[in-house]
């Protein structure tokens, strides 16, 4: 079961990159511009590393199912149709990149009605979800911190290229990055 699902995750992933391959060389020849190279092979890094050490720590430690694996599944599954959303509502601009086409259009629709970062804050609960689903709880907690470090670079170097370069600041004034707050109408 937990080769299949790993199976499953990796393939997935797999599958996001050559969609975010593709978005790049499109929203590149719109004359897009790329932020972050610096920090990007270390967050790929990271994200790699991360299923060769929960692998791992399965294996070395003999960790099984979690006892409350049902509920880490619909926690996952519904990380993994927030993740769907978000690329459906980014369409070609979805990337794993830090790619800004100037004076574009924000989307603001979504989960980004409520929040400005939905897809880091799927990743950083897929990053607790997945582990401990298995009980690998080592790599659940440090990956859980190397995600705060990447995206603690990551986002305010995004929110800058994006304030620099479109109409970021008034659009998604008010909104928090990655907790979301639902409004009483």
């Amino acid at each position: 079961m937990f080769w299949l699902f790993i199976g499953f995750v990796i393939f997935q992933r797999l599958i996001e990159l050559i969609i975010a391959k593709r978005n790049e060389a499109w929203v590149k020849s719109l004359g897009a511009v790329e932020v972050g190279q610096s920090h990007y092979p270390y967050m790929v890094m990271i994200h790699g590393l991360f299923f060769v050490v929960m692998m791992a720590e399965v294996l070395a430690f003999h960790r099984t199912l979690s006892p409350v694996w049902p509920l880490l599944v619909i926690f996952f599954v519904i990380t993994q149709i927030g993740r769907i959303w978000i690329i459906f509502t980014l369409g070609k601009y979805w990337n794993t990149k830090i790619l800004i086409l100037p004076n574009a259009k924000l989307v603001k629709r979504g989960l980004y009605r409520y929040i400005r970062h939905p897809n880091y804050l799927i990743v950083t609960l897929e990053f607790i979800i997945i582990p401990c689903m298995y009980q690998a709880y080592f790599t659940a907690i440090l990956f859980s911190l190397l995600n705060v470090a990447i995206l603690s670079v990551r986002i305010p170097m995004e929110e800058a290229a994006l304030a620099r370069l479109t109409e970021y600041d008034e659009i998604f004034e008010g909104k928090r990055r990655l907790i979301p707050v639902m409004k009483k109408e």
